[in-house]
């Protein structure tokens, strides 16, 4: 019986081939419209947790002032000492590595050519707290640091625009302001960060070199605090929050003249938002699906009207009421699975596309893709019933008197 229900169905769907496809088209879209939202949505909140989690591992920020944004509050704050990355490193526990870092642009020189760039002076541990590697050579020496000596490490934009991506520079000259160092590493490429801001676009000194050659001062602007795999980010910040107040001298009841960013909770925060807007929009494709069952409905109710003499011819030579309704109800979820399957195609194609062009990387998810068909076919299965209903309740002598 449900070989002939079914047979008899796509028998039906290929008389009315454009009608058919019509009434297809509402479930494919909201198919598609479906996947494509959460799969695109997926790949961005996966790219958000990467460009967090690219700035540094486990990784806590500390600047001077109240709080971040535009006009960070930095106004009578004291910068930090490199005496406090001692000290943190010495009485906190569960850290990984603790780097200062002091920052300017500028503009730097090499092989004929110039490129506006971020000067950076820190110590060895900035690489270990950034996540970064090398592509080649060296970061610097236990001497060199102390020196103050004249090297630096560029990072793969620099070498792009100065030596071209393909070329070797290390051992090369590039001039920083008023003075030359040399070049004794390059970092591996990371690329754009959040905020589209490029990481590789850098130029790394010892923090000595920058605090006397570039920007003629001791202060230091930041701290750069990486922790420990499984460490409790909520007590190293109470620990380090409590070390800072007491190494500047506050008072109980001052506020903090320092504010300390866990870049773990940004991650979660960002994440949390386009997951919540992916479902949104999710929800929102849905209603197409909605709007596709009703489309069913309606072109079940009108191939019911068209069919009634043979109806009442079936059920006249001995057919069974349920064998009609399984008739009716099998081609609205043939019609249904049908736009199911096609929907998943196209948001496949769609996906790749967009994800593509957005530079999002493309998660394909099985459970949205089987919860996507699951409700297109029970779409078919819930508004095919009426008309299926109403097919089978029809009169064999009334059907057949029908004109």
């Amino acid at each position: 019986m449900w070989a002939s229900s079914i047979l008899l169905a796509l028998r039906a769907i290929r008389r009315n081939l454009l009608r058919s496809f019509l009434t297809v088209l509402g479930i494919v879209i909201g198919v598609a419209a479906v996947i494509t939202m959460v799969t695109v949505g997926n790949g961005a909140t996966q790219a958000v947790r990467d460009q967090i989690s690219s700035l540094g591992s486990n990784l806590l920020q500390v600047r001077p002032g109240q709080r971040l944004g535009p006009g960070m509050g930095t106004a009578g704050a004291p910068p930090f000492k490199e005496a406090d990355v001692e000290a943190i490193a010495a009485q906190i526990g569960g850290l990984k590595a603790v780097a200062p870092e002091v920052r300017s642009a500028v503009t730097v020189v090499a092989n004929g050519k110039n490129w506006s760039t971020t000067v950076t002076g820190s110590t060895n541990a900035y690489f270990l707290t950034n996540n970064w590697t090398l592509a080649g050579g060296r970061t610097f020496s236990d001497e060199e640091q102390s020196a103050g000596a004249a090297v630096c490490v560029i990072g793969a934009t620099v070498q792009r625009e100065l030596f071209g991506a393909s070329s070797n520079p290390l051992g090369e000259q590039l001039r920083v302001k008023s003075f030359s160092c040399q070049i004794v590493g390059v970092l591996a490429a990371k690329g754009q960060a959040a905020m589209g801001i490029d990481q590789d676009d850098t130029v790394i000194v010892p923090l000595r070199t920058a605090q006397r050659r570039v920007t003629g001062s001791t202060k230091v602007n930041t701290l750069l605090i990486s922790m420990q795999e499984g460490a409790d980010s909520a007590r190293i910040t109470a620990r380090l929050t409590a070390l800072l107040r007491e190494r500047r001298k506050l008072a109980e009841g001052v506020d903090n003249n320092f504010n300390v960013l866990d870049t773990a909770q940004i991650a979660q925060t960002l994440s949390g938002t386009t997951a919540l807007m992916t479902s949104l929009l999710g929800a929102v494709a849905a209603v197409s699906l909605l709007v596709g069952g009703i489309g069913i409905m309606n072109i079940m109710l009108v191939s019911v009207t068209e069919r009634t003499r043979e109806i009442g011819v079936r059920l006249a030579i001995g057919a069974l009421a349920r064998e009609v309704l399984l008739q009716f109800l099998v081609e609205a979820v043939v019609l249904s699975s049908l736009g199911g399957l096609v929907g998943i195609i196209l948001a496949t194609g769609a996906s790749l596309g967009i994800t593509a062009l957005m530079g999002v990387p493309y998660l394909f998810n099985p459970g949205v893709n089987l919860l996507a068909f699951a409700f297109s076919a029970a779409i078919g299965v819930i508004f095919g019933y009426f008309p299926a209903r109403r097919a089978a309740q029809l009169d064999p002598i009334d059907a057949l008197r029908h004109e």
